[in-house]
C-alpha cells in the first residue's frame, strides 16, 4: 500500500510493500511509483518513470489519475513488467486507487495486489478427468482440497452433495443415520 501524489510520487508505504520493493526508505520516499517498483519502462526512460511513451497508457498511472479527477475509488488489472535483478518479471497486478486528503494535500492510496499466480492457477490448472486431482510443476498428483490449501491457503469443509448421495448412499434415502 502506498501513498502517492498525483505525479505517482511515493509519499509513504506500509510495511508490505517496503518488503516487495526491498529498498531503504531513502530510495522510496518521493520517487516516482514506476522508479521505486523498477518498471522496465521507467528503466528505459532517461529521465524515469512518468516520462516515457509508454508512460501514457501506464493503468497505474492512468489510475491514480482518475482517482484524483473523478475523486473516486478506480480498480483496474495490469501485467507489468519488473526488473527483479537482472532479469525482466512477469507479474499481474491488482490495482486500487482512492483519492485521500492529508494534512489538507489530495493524494492517492494505491494499492497493489499481485495476482499472478492466483490467475496461473485459475488459467493453468491440469486436472484429472476421472479422479479430480490437480497435477503440480513437479508433475505430482494432489487431491484438489490439499492442492488448494498448499497454494491459495483456502480451507475446505466437506459435505455430500444430492447427486452423490443418491448414488453412493441411496440406502439411507435422504436420511442420515446419527452416529453413537
Amino acid at each position: 500500500m502506498f501513498i502517492v501524489d498525483g505525479d505517482v510520487r511515493i509519499e509513504d508505504f506500509n510495511t508490505a510493500a517496503g518488503e516487495l520493493l526491498k529498498e531503504s526508505p531513502s530510495k522510496i520516499l518521493r520517487h516516482r511509483g514506476g522508479d521505486a517498483l523498477h518498471c522496465v519502462h521507467a528503466i528505459k526512460s532517461p529521465k524515469g518513470c512518468g516520462t516515457g511513451s509508454h508512460c501514457k497508457t501506464c493503468i497505474i498511472r492512468n489510475s491514480v489519475d482518475k482517482a484524483i479527477l473523478g475523486n473516486a475509488t478506480h480498480r483496474a488489472r495490469v501485467k507489468m513488467e519488473l526488473l527483479q535483478g537482472e532479469r525482466a518479471a512477469r507479474i499481474q497486478l491488482l490495482v486500487t486507487t482512492t483519492p485521500i486528503r492529508l494534512q489538507k494535500k489530495l493524494l492517492v492510496l494505491l494499492i497493489l495486489e499481485n495476482i499472478t499466480e492466483l490467475l496461473t492457477l485459475r488459467d493453468l490448472l491440469p486436472v484429472c478427468a476421472h479422479c479430480k486431482k490437480i497435477r503440480d510443476d513437479r508433475e505430482y498428483w494432489h487431491e484438489i482440497d490439499s492442492y488448494l490449501t498448499e497454494h491459495m491457503d483456502m480451507n475446505f469443509s466437506h459435505g455430500v452433495c444430492p447427486d452423490c448421495m443418491k448414488k453412493f448412499f441411496d440406502e439411507f434415502d435422504g436420511h442420515l443415520i446419527p452416529i453413537e
